[in-house]
This record gives C-alpha cells, sequence and structure tokens, in this order.
C-alpha cells in the first residue's frame, strides 16, 4: 500500500488508511459521505492523485437479491455462492418446485436470479415461473440456467439478461460473467446513489463492495495476523453480520477456485438492524442462559448505553455461530468442530476485549458443541485486514 491511500465506507464508520496510519471516524449522518469524508480526511485526501486513492463500501446496503433454482444440490448452491462472493445480499431463494406456495416479498428486489439444469436438458420452466415474476417487484433480472430454455424465457420476461449456465456439463460451477454482471450491477447501483457516487470525484478505481474486498483478503490473512487453518472470519457491523469461512469447512460437491466463501445475515448488525436482532435473541433457547452468564437480564434490550451495545454484540457472536452450527444450521452447516481459529472484524474490534470473545465462543462451544476445546480467538484490533486485498484487481 505504499503511495497508496485506502478508504472503506462503512453503515457506521468510514477508515482510511495510508503509509502513515489508520483512521477511523463515525460517520456523521447528517452529512452526505462524501461532504464528510471531505470535512474530516480533507488534509490527507490532497496528498493523494485519483489514481492512488481505493475505496471500497458497503453504506449503501449492497443489492438485495433473490435467487429462484430448480434444485437445491445445484442451481440454487451454485448461484447463493456466487451472488454471496459479489459482495450481495440475499433476500430470499425459492426452489422452483415450491414456487406455487412460496410467498411473496414485498420489498423492491435489486435482482432476480434465475438458474437450472445443464444445457443437454429443457422445457424446466414453465408458467408459474412467469405468473410469479408478475407479483413481485424487482428491478433487474438475469437467466444462467440451461441454453435450451433461454429463447422461452427471453420472449417471456421482458429485460432479461442472459448469461452463461453456471453449471456445465461435468456439474461444475462456472462463475465468471454471473460474477462480472453483479459486480456491473453494484457499480451502478453506486453510480445511482448520490453520497456513493460523489466518491468517483477523488478516485479513478472501480469502487467495489467491502464483503468482496474482504474474501480477496483471506488467502493473505497471515500476512497482517497469526491464523491457523481452516479458520473463520465474522464480520459485525451496524447493518449486517458476515461469515466468511475456509470451504474446507462444508461437505460441498462444488467444484470452483474460491478457497473462501462467504454467508451475510442482514438481521444481525447491531445499530440498523437491531430490532432484528434482539428479536432473533429472545427467540433463541440458549440467550437467557446467556445473558444471566454475562450477568445481565432481558431489560438490557431497552438500554441505550456501552453496556447493551457489548451485549447486542456477544449476541451477534453467539447468534451466528448458532445459525451455521449443527444445531440450526441457516443456508450452510460448517463443521465448527474443526476450527483452528475464528477471527472477528467490523466495528465490534473497537468495544469487545479479547477476554470477552473468548467467554462467549467458550459458552457456545460447551453449550452446543458440547466441547471443552475452542479455537484461538483473533481480533483485528485495527480493523484493517481489508487493506490487504483492495489493490488487487
Amino acid at each position: 500500500m505504499k503511495n497508496k491511500l485506502l478508504i472503506d465506507i462503512g453503515s457506521t464508520y468510514f477508515k482510511v488508511s495510508d503509509n502513515e496510519n489508520l483512521q477511523q471516524h463515525f460517520r456523521d449522518f447528517n452529512k452526505d459521505i462524501f461532504d464528510d469524508l471531505k470535512y474530516k480526511c480533507n488534509d490527507i485526501l490532497e496528498k493523494y492523485k485519483k489514481e492512488d486513492i481505493y475505496i471500497c463500501s458497503s453504506a449503501n446496503g449492497g443489492l438485495s437479491t433473490l435467487i429462484i433454482g430448480t434444485s437445491n444440490s445445484f442451481s440454487l448452491k451454485f448461484a447463493t455462492n456466487i451472488a454471496f462472493n459479489s459482495g450481495i445480499n440475499i433476500i430470499d431463494t425459492v426452489l422452483y418446485q415450491d414456487i406455487k406456495t412460496t410467498s411473496i416479498p414485498s420489498d423492491l428486489i435489486d435482482v432476480v436470479i434465475i438458474a437450472g439444469g445443464i444445457d443437454s436438458v429443457s422445457k424446466l420452466f414453465d408458467e408459474e415461473l412467469f405468473n410469479y415474476l408478475e407479483q413481485i417487484n424487482y428491478s433487474n433480472i438475469v437467466y444462467v440456467g440451461n441454453k435450451n430454455d433461454s429463447e422461452k424465457l427471453s420472449k417471456r420476461i421482458e429485460n432479461l439478461v442472459v448469461l452463461p449456465n453456471i453449471i456445465n456439463n461435468k456439474l461444475q460451477v462456472n462463475e465468471d460473467e454471473l460474477k462480472e454482471y453483479l459486480t456491473n450491477l453494484y457499480q451502478a447501483d453506486i453510480m445511482g446513489k448520490e453520497d456513493i457516487k460523489h466518491l468517483y470525484d477523488i478516485t479513478s478505481n472501480q469502487i467495489y463492495p467491502t464483503p468482496y474486498i474482504v474474501n480477496k483478503t483471506l488467502p493473505l490473512i497471515n500476512n497482517m495476523l497469526k491464523v491457523a487453518d481452516p479458520f473463520i472470519l465474522v464480520d459485525i457491523g451496524g447493518a449486517t453480520t458476515d461469515i466468511h469461512y475456509s470451504t474446507t469447512l462444508v461437505n460441498d460437491n462444488m467444484i470452483k477456485n474460491n478457497e473462501y466463501d462467504r454467508l451475510v445475515f442482514k438481521k444481525l448488525g447491531v445499530f440498523k438492524s437491531k430490532e432484528s436482532l434482539i428479536f432473533a435473541a429472545k427467540n433463541n433457547e440458549f440467550v437467557y442462559e446467556l445473558l444471566a452468564n454475562m450477568n445481565v437480564t432481558e431489560n438490557i434490550f431497552e438500554e441505550q448505553s456501552d453496556k447493551a451495545i457489548k451485549v447486542l454484540m456477544k449476541l451477534a457472536i453467539f447468534l451466528v455461530l448458532y445459525k451455521v452450527s449443527e444445531a440450526h444450521p441457516q443456508y450452510v452447516h460448517l463443521k465448527l468442530n474443526l476450527l483452528k481459529s475464528i477471527v472477528l472484524t467490523g466495528g465490534i474490534t473497537k468495544v469487545l476485549k479479547d477476554e470477552e470473545v473468548e467467554d462467549i465462543v467458550g459458552f457456545f462451544y460447551k453449550k452446543i458443541l458440547n466441547s471443552q476445546i475452542k479455537p484461538n480467538i483473533v481480533l483485528d484490533s485495527n480493523y484493517e485486514i481489508w487493506t490487504l486485498a483492495i489493490t488487487q484487481k
């Protein structure tokens, strides 16, 4: 990062890293992001040329995505994996055979992805798909399924983007075209948001989603922190909690280039999605015992204090581990009993100490996994691992 300025715009903080140090600033939500950044960091910004400034952002919340697939084992799994690793937020997945009974999302969806079948099959989709699509509100739609059905769908679905099948005839994943499409869509989304697109006034480089950059960081992580494989990285922020994990932790028949995958939990942030985090906590059978272990009661949920924020962050750690454990896997079941390290990054690293995280992880491993052995805890205390990969193409 010599002679380069690196900036990460988050939902709550923005971070600025140059040759000398890394600064973290709490955002002023009464100001445009660009104006706030200029006000607080103009002396640093003026030292660098546009081509030497690199920016990633999660401040606009990312793209919301609905995926429709014909099988859980292939089309849904492949499309979900590609979307997550492109920094995209998935609001729901629909197994095509259940489309008649699937609830209709009420919110506007940024992009719908349709996938299914290898190129040697055809006639997988019928009127049920078109009826379903008429009931939902979306901005973009892309087809990455079998080649034979593409013409039929193009005639019936307005503005459908057709890309090569994400499943080849050997049942391997082909991710490049869909990943590029989603990344470009993210760029278009940024350019449509006034407070984000102004950032191009100070950089000539592409602005990428922060989760995409973090995932690219993971193979390089030992350049900064001592982390033993296999590991997971938990990024707890104001709007979401993400897990980035080694693919050795899942039983998966996918053959792909990525060593690491990502899951996002949009309802487990500690500021913007605080209410949904509390709701998830109240509905978990182990949380009240965990609260007692922390010497607090559920009244803490009503408090506005530093102590309450600490409790919420601890709950986010517990809940996200619970959601990927064998107790109640959501999206994917990780082999947490094989973990050697848990790396924590995001706003949590400025609030919790190592021993506080170890207490929560210890409670989880003892209570949920019935194990006295727990992985090593590594805190990205300067909140800077994103700087490892931001300048990489």
